[in-house]
């Protein structure tokens, strides 16, 4: 079954919409001139019932169906990045140094093009419960949802989340049970020495010999300590020393991020890194202070939900145009708080032959959306037949 016939009349629609998100980026939690948008669309669509502020900033919005039923949840993301945008598109963002470069944009249009869809039909049973999420660009905007009382508030039996990814041809989709995306962990060192002149490094103890040392020394808990089959990437982004040519700095800072596909190894780097950290630190003659923030958990796709998730998607694409077994990446999303607190699953939906994510000359293809609304719609009257 092709993509529903509505969608072709409503494209336009949809592109208005999705552009004029584009325009106006928000970020993180700050999200109020889109999600009160979202939740006049979602009312004029004749949307049963439309709550805002769960969560901080999220908008739901609930459509009943013609019978009485179980409830499903479908998640889109609101937020942009801090971006500076190089697109020169007409559409472009209208706020220096801010962009939807994720994609955030399409996923709002798809999720209100099937809204308004379900809206006017109603070819289900139970409740489908439309989720506009802030802050998953590193604000855990899902768990902020949940804790809010997101899935007991709106009885959400299980929940699905859907992502574009570049590369990937618009028409085609992408998935995979088990863990699809990676943990995302912070991590903040503090080294402090005996700064003093660069003339006399032997009267001082060096936090930037110190800080080197241990950016080399972290390389080697995955590729000396992690099984090669695994998965694991212990990356230092940012090193903090120093102000000029002929002074050893008293302090430095080390900022960096952990990846990781399984809980077990998620454990196994953060003790490796302290010890590591620890001892490398001491010597050198140096005091360290290790910040840890496990941030992100694993997404992990339910094997029912995903084998669901995959029949859905080839119903509306093709047989041929789903990938089931799409390798896992070391990339993170929010929704995986969502997967721990419902069964569930995420798909990725094809934005074909453009920039990758959060890359500044990024932009959604339009052409993808009555694909997404298609996936949803059929989603629902999948899992909750009339």
């Amino acid at each position: 079954m092709p993509i529903v016939n509505r969608f072709e009349e409503l494209a336009p629609e949809m592109t208005a919409w999705r552009r004029a998100f584009h325009r106006a980026p928000e970020l993180l939690y700050d999200v109020q001139g889109t999600a009160a948008a979202v939740a006049e669309h979602l009312r004029s669509f004749g949307v049963d019932e439309v709550v805002t502020q769960v969560g901080r900033t999220g908008v739901v919005g609930v459509i009943r169906g013609r019978a009485p039923g179980p409830a499903i949840g479908l998640r889109a993301d609101m937020d942009a990045l801090p971006i500076l945008e190089t697109t020169g598109k007409p559409w472009a963002s209208a706020v220096p140094g801010r962009m939807h470069a994720c994609g955030h944009d399409g996923h709002m249009a798809m999720l209100l093009g099937a809204a308004r869809h379900l809206a006017e039909t109603r070819n289900f049973a139970g409740s489908a419960v439309m989720i506009f999420q802030p802050a998953e660009e590193g604000g855990a905007g899902a768990r902020a949802m949940i804790e809010d009382g997101l899935m007991e508030r709106f009885g959400i039996r299980s929940v699905y989340g859907m992502h574009n990814v570049p590369g990937l041809p618009v028409g085609r989709f992408a998935i995979r049970s088990g863990p699809f995306l990676a943990s995302c962990d912070t991590i903040v060192i503090d080294l402090e020495g005996v700064g003093g002149h660069a003339a006399m490094p032997h009267l001082c103890a060096d936090t930037v010999l110190a800080g080197a040392a241990i950016v080399q020394a972290l390389q080697q808990i995955v590729s000396r300590t992690i099984d090669p089959i695994a998965s694991a990437v212990v990356s230092i982004t940012c090193f903090n020393a120093g102000h000029t040519d002929n002074v050893i700095p008293q302090t430095a800072r080390l900022v960096g991020t952990v990846r990781t596909l399984d809980r077990v190894v998620r454990d196994h780097v953060e003790g490796r890194l302290r010890r590591i950290v620890e001892a490398t630190a001491a010597a050198h003659g140096v005091r360290a202070a290790v910040d840890y923030q496990r941030d992100y958990p694993v997404l992990v796709n339910d094997v029912r939900e995903a084998a669901f998730a995959a029949e859905v998607a080839r119903e509306v694409a093709g047989v041929d145009k789903v990938d089931t077994a799409a390798a896992p990446e070391l990339g993170s999303e929010d929704f995986a708080f969502m997967l721990e607190a419902r069964p569930g699953a995420f798909i990725f939906v094809g934005n074909g032959d453009s920039a990758y994510l959060h890359h500044p000359d990024y932009d959604f293809d339009d052409e993808a959306l009555a694909y997404g609304a298609s996936y949803w719609v059929r989603l629902v009257e999948r899992a909750l037949p009339a």
